[in-house]
């Protein structure tokens, strides 16, 4: 969704980083523990360490596509908007739901007020997290993947970028939830 047609604030650090595309090439194994980090929380103004959830609680990790707080990826949007709306059905599973993105904090602090977001929106500009997790990139921002990781911080689903299925359907993160 592009709310402005002025491209100058694509073009960024971030923006020649990502441009030359590198495929999607996670090969973790469900049952295995994927990778800690630690990033901001836009939303709530706090630091969160996916470690801090093993032994409390499921986890959706959403790595999304957003270029700028005004340019949206045509095939994240949609999908940024259903997590957001379906983020209590997640919560009431007793699954937190973190949304990360490539966009800086000021860019982020922008997104979450559009998009009026319920959950957390992590801020990692340098790509690390996206990298970490192989997700790959291209035209200028990470792609998007979706990773279920149970209480216990294993992986139990994941889903890669690909044309004809950019993002995981809600309603099968929903029957992977339901399953742990």
């Amino acid at each position: 969704m592009l709310t402005s047609t002025n491209f100058s604030s694509l073009l960024n650090e971030r923006f020649f980083r990502n441009f030359v595309p590198i495929p999607a090439t996670n090969n973790l194994s469900l049952g295995e523990r994927t990778s800690d980090f630690q990033r901001p929380d836009i939303k709530n103004g706090c630091q969160v360490k996916l470690s801090e959830y093993r032994g409390v609680q499921p986890v959706v990790l959403a790595f999304t596509r957003i270029f700028t707080e005004n340019y949206y990826c045509p095939l994240c949007y949609p999908h940024i908007k259903a997590m957001n709306e379906n983020y209590e059905r997640f919560t009431a599973r007793g699954v937190e739901v973190l949304m990360i993105t490539s966009t800086d904090t000021r860019q982020s602090q922008k997104v979450v007020k559009d998009l009026g977001l319920k959950m957390p929106l992590l801020s990692d500009p340098s790509c690390w997290t996206f990298q970490a997790y192989a997700v790959g990139q291209a035209l200028g921002a990470p792609l998007p993947g979706q990773f279920v990781l149970d209480k216990q911080g294993r992986l139990r689903f994941k889903h890669l970028f690909s044309f004809l299925s950019p993002n995981a359907e809600i309603e099968t993160l929903m029957e992977v939830v339901e399953g742990l």
